[in-house]
């Protein structure tokens, strides 16, 4: 993705979602942590127009999240500014890679206008973002499935070791509870370094699960193979994080219990994405998402919950001046 072009009138992004899918290796006995695997969506997103001003101002969602970006990116402008118009904003606070996206969105659209050319991993730099993941890096920059190869002993991002397009016929049920908010800034910091250590035989397995079943399934479009290990994988990292988010794999009890309901009726590849509180399930096609939905859809909102039907994006942000 080229960040590079003239000065223009207005530029315009749009940044997919992220779903944090799951970690690789939380011991780290061979040199590197974390690794961790995700998926670009089509929905919820981020988008953004961004002006030239007399001053810095930002507009509409995140608004004071954005003005402190464009201040962080633009820097000192000496009596001329940016305007940012965030329309659409990925919820906060949710596992779904928001703050990321926003960084990466208003860097590049300044970037842009200003005919600079930066790699994603300069944006990441300039925002402080990626240090522990590389998938919402990844996403931005091409969409689609991600693996990354987790954090070395230096301050680089985690490099992309695996990216491949999503099936186009599947589609993920996103589970919302607007209430409830996941761990996250200096809490989240502090939850890891409270956290024991995770086994090194727990940490082979999840690269035997990813290598041989996971990519797999989803290169051969196999559902139940690519469910199978993705729930497994939820099951043994939900459960080291448990003691951090109340003693349960989920950070919402009630969108479990619906992400239960959800695999009760067929779907598979159940789990959290990231600390939640979003949960996700995977169907093979539009029709399996409609009846599923459609099925529960009332019983969501009896919970306090609400259903998103996403498709994978094999595509990174969009940037377009005019």
């Amino acid at each position: 993705m080229s960040l590079s072009s003239a000065s223009s009138a207005t530029i315009r992004v749009r940044a997919p979602a992220r779903l944090h899918l799951g970690f690789l290796d939380l011991n780290g006995a061979i040199g590197r942590r974390f690794g961790s695997i995700g998926l670009a969506v089509d929905h919820p997103e981020t988008e953004l127009t961004l002006k030239r001003s007399a001053r810095h101002e930002a507009h509409g969602f995140e608004s004071a999240r954005a003005l402190a970006l464009v201040k962080k990116f633009a820097g000192d402008t000496k009596g001329a500014g940016y305007s940012v118009d965030v329309q659409k904003a990925i919820p906060a606070h949710a596992g779904l890679g928001s703050g990321t996206q926003l960084a990466l969105a208003i860097g590049a659209a300044i970037a842009r206008m200003e005919g600079r050319t930066l790699t994603p991993d300069d944006l990441a730099q300039l925002g402080e973002r990626g240090a522990r993941s590389g998938i919402g890096l990844a996403a931005f920059a091409s969409g689609g499935f991600i693996v990354d190869g987790g954090k070395g002993a230096d301050d680089r991002p985690p490099p992309l070791t695996v990216r491949c397009d999503f099936p186009d016929a599947w589609r993920v049920m996103l589970i919302f509870e607007r209430d409830s908010a996941g761990v996250s800034g200096e809490a989240e910091t502090t939850a890891f370094a409270d956290l024991p250590e995770f086994s090194q035989s727990s940490a082979a397995h999840i690269c035997h699960l990813v290598l041989m079943k996971l990519i797999p399934g989803l290169k051969e479009a196999d559902l139940a193979a690519f469910g199978s290990a993705l729930t497994e994988i939820q099951e043994i990292v939900g459960g080291y994080f448990a003691s951090k988010q109340g003693g349960s794999v989920w950070t919402s009890p009630a969108v479990g219990r619906l992400a239960h309901r959800m695999r009760d009726l067929g779907a598979r590849g159940i789990g959290q994405s990231s600390w939640g509180p979003t949960g996700f399930a995977f169907v093979d096609s539009p029709d399996a998402a409609q009846r599923l939905y459609d099925s529960l859809v009332e019983e969501a909102k009896g919970d306090g919950l609400s259903i998103l039907v996403a498709q994978g994006r094999n595509t990174g942000a969009s940037i377009e001046a005019s």
